[in-house]
């Protein structure tokens, strides 16, 4: 099997994903809000990519929800903070969220044949659905600002690295595979610390949201592994 972990999300196409598993990790924090949101009752998340998309879905079924630069959109009922959805509010409800990176990672991975969502709350999980699926991986690190993420990439190195050791699958990874597979079994006692030293948890802190940082860095807290149905609701695979 091989497995593709790629930096952010300007540095792959749609076709790319064709006839693969995909996965898109934003730990700080899309894809840890979708995997929040399912396990405390949504009925499904809907990423959708613009302000105006996500306010004309606005009705008594849905929960709005969106940041840009790290900010709750205004007029919407909730930011990006996982912590906004862990109240009834959600309950039985569509999710429909926006974000800067990893809600679009989700629409540019519509051609993968299955397509989930991951961070270090679900990663073992996530690492034995992709081990059961048996196609070829693409780990997709969201970034921030089309840059690389040192949380995303370590979460994609969690995937590998359980993939092989819990799974007993044999790997082909491109260089970025290999090396936050490395990375990770380095800091895997010290995710927090070593998160923290990366630009998106120092801005995270900055603005307020330090317990933010430290919800998303808990591995393997939240085993629900989100996957994209035909009209790209994510619910939970199992």
């Amino acid at each position: 099997m091989r497995v593709d972990v790629i930096a952010n999300v300007d540095d792959i196409r749609s076709e790319d994903f064709v006839q693969k598993s995909a996965v898109v990790i934003d730990v700080l924090r899309a894809t840890s809000t979708m995997i929040t949101a399912l396990a405390k009752g949504a009925r499904g998340l809907l990423p959708v990519e613009t302000v105006p998309e996500a306010q004309n879905k606005r009705s008594e079924h849905t929960f709005v929800g969106g940041e840009r630069y790290y900010k709750k959109i205004p007029g919407f009922q909730a930011g990006n903070s996982p912590h906004d959805y862990m109240s009834g509010d959600i309950v039985g409800k569509l999710v429909v969220l926006t974000t800067s990176n990893g809600t679009r990672g989700l629409l540019k991975s519509q051609r993968a044949s299955r397509l989930l969502a991951a961070s270090f709350m679900n990663g073992t999980a996530c690492a034995s659905a992709l081990a059961s699926f048996e196609s070829d991986v693409i780990l997709l690190c969201a970034g921030c600002k089309n840059e690389f993420s040192l949380e995303d990439g370590l979460c994609a190195g969690m995937i590998i690295d359980a993939m092989e050791t819990q799974f007993n699958q044999s790997l082909r990874l491109n260089d970025l595979g290999l090396a936050m597979k490395l990375a990770y079994r380095q800091c895997r006692h010290s995710l927090y610390e070593t998160v923290m030293e990366g630009s998106s948890a120092k801005q995270l802190v900055k603005l307020g949201f330090a317990h933010d940082v430290e919800y998303c860095t808990g591995t393997d807290t939240v085993p629900l592994v989100p996957i994209a149905k035909n009209d790209l609701i994510l619910t939970p695979l199992y």
